[in-house]
């Protein structure tokens, strides 16, 4: 019998202890992950009756909550000012279908319940306030936000500008965008409504296409190659085999030039004026496929950065074969990019070879305007400085007199690259222009794909530069 008990008895000290050690875990471990997961119901109801912070554009509020009135159950209204506009910054917050952007990434901060809070929170219990959450401070320009959104007038696609020597994220704009006022409605029924057109929708307004997206990035691709072939012991005046057509090793298949390159041999610098195909098709296969790769990875390609909004990796394919590595010189086969990613590749050639994290949030407020959390510059180095040094020249070169005029600002050093790339013989072609204006240095990257209004063909030179130019304007 004695036996008996204590099998029991231990068996439910045991229990007991599983249990603390669950609880413990579930407070400790997974507490910050449960309360910020967008479906999280229970947790979302108890934030209907915060009030939550602000998100702001430097000091223009982009997303409140203000006391309700429409006879609902929830205490506090989300409204989002000019919301198509700064709806890839602020995301949405919906009761039904949960957060984005950095609606989800603050959400904690936004909603007072962050672990550097706590104060904040204790005071309010003990003094019977009504909980306030902290406003969350971006790097957006509204100025320049708003000449992106006018320069895409009229085109499906995207627009980052940067800050190259701190990595801050001016102005992010994806065409076509929705207003995510929409979905903070009180009204379920036109929630749920607002939900199904926005998801069926074939223009797909709630796609992120500036940093959750990847696209081949064509001839702009031809930036890092050119930069890893200096970093090889190329010069800008080194010449390279440049005829009308290569053929790739192992295949029936030509690489033909889309422009005139005169067919013999042209330098570095020229090459990347022109966009010279079968020049940086040998340049590839002189320096190899795992040299590119590891050049790519430097400027952030196969990596993770801008987690305030989730962006996705870039990516540079590996164990290539000849052939595929004179196709992905070129910016194609598998490699893929965010405009986030090229914005990336031109800040560093302004930063004299130093790659500035990019970022959105400079700091978070607490409602007494106390710093809870401010943004620290990281940065590494990809380039050697005359590398960087020489790429900016090219570019300069390109924009001068080559196939980037069409960004050219009188009395203003504009350097860009275009690119023309294909998906698949059923798609379009996509349109890139990868630019930068100095004093005060700026990079602008736009990304234009074809809708039902634009023409079936898109170039970099002919419709991309143009719209850069737009933005780049706006910065003087």
């Amino acid at each position: 019998m004695n036996a008996q008990i204590r099998t029991v008895g231990t068996v439910s000290a045991l229990m007991v202890l599983a249990l603390l050690l669950n609880l413990t875990y579930l407070n400790l471990v997974r507490e910050d992950s449960l309360q910020a997961n967008p479906y999280n119901i229970r947790a979302r109801e108890a934030e209907f009756d915060i009030h939550r912070g602000q998100i702001l554009a430097g000091n223009v509020v982009i997303a409140d909550s203000i006391e309700s009135d429409d006879g609902s159950i929830f205490r506090y209204q989300r409204v989002y000012t000019d919301g198509p506009l700064y709806s890839p910054i602020t995301g949405f917050y919906s009761y039904i279908y949960g957060s984005s952007r950095i609606e989800n990434s603050f959400n904690r901060e936004l909603v007072g319940s962050s672990s550097s809070q706590w104060l904040q929170r204790l005071i309010d219990t003990i003094s019977g306030r009504t909980p306030q959450g902290a406003s969350v401070v971006t790097t957006i320009s509204p100025r320049l936000q708003e000449a992106a959104r006018d320069a895409m007038q009229g085109y499906s696609g995207a627009i980052v500008a940067m800050e190259p020597h701190t990595g801050a994220i001016l102005a992010l704009v994806t065409s076509p965008s929705y207003d995510p006022s929409r979905l903070a409605s009180h009204n379920l029924t036109d929630v749920r409504d607002a939900w199904q057109e926005l998801t069926t929708d074939p223009r797909q307004p709630m796609a992120d296409r500036a940093t959750r997206e990847i696209f081949p990035p064509g001839s702009t691709f031809k930036l890092v190659v050119a930069a890893a072939a200096l970093e090889s012991g190329y010069t800008p005046d080194t010449m390279i085999d440049t005829p009308s057509r290569v053929q790739l090793p192992g295949t029936e298949v030509w690489l033909p030039n889309s422009t005139d390159c005169g067919n013999t041999q042209v330098t570095l610098a020229r090459a990347l004026q022109l966009s010279c195909n079968t020049s940086f098709a040998n340049i590839g296969h002189d320096l190899g496929g795992n040299a590119l790769r590891l050049q790519a990875e430097k400027f952030g390609f196969n990596a993770e950065y801008l987690p305030e909004l989730g962006a996705v990796a870039s990516n540079f394919p590996t164990q290539l074969d000849e052939a595929q590595v004179m196709l992905s010189s070129i910016g194609q086969f598998d490699v893929a990019a965010t405009p986030l990613q090229m914005a990336m590749v031109a800040s560093t050639f302004v930063n004299n070879g130093q790659l500035s994290e990019p970022y959105l949030v400079q700091e978070v407020r607490a409602p007494d305007l106390s710093i809870l959390y401010e943004h620290t510059d990281h940065s590494s180095l990809v380039v050697s400085p005359s590398t960087a040094a020489s790429m900016r020249e090219m570019m300069v070169a390109a924009v001068t007199n080559g196939t980037g005029t069409g960004a050219q600002i009188p009395g203003v050093i504009v350097g860009g690259k275009s690119g023309t790339a294909e998906s698949d013989p059923d798609n379009p072609n996509y349109a890139w222009f990868v630019s930068f204006a100095l004093n005060p240095d700026v990079v602008v990257v736009v990304f234009l794909q074809r809708h039902d209004d634009t023409p079936d063909d898109l170039w970099g030179g002919g419709d991309a530069a143009p719209v850069a130019r737009k933005v780049l304007q706006a910065t003087r």
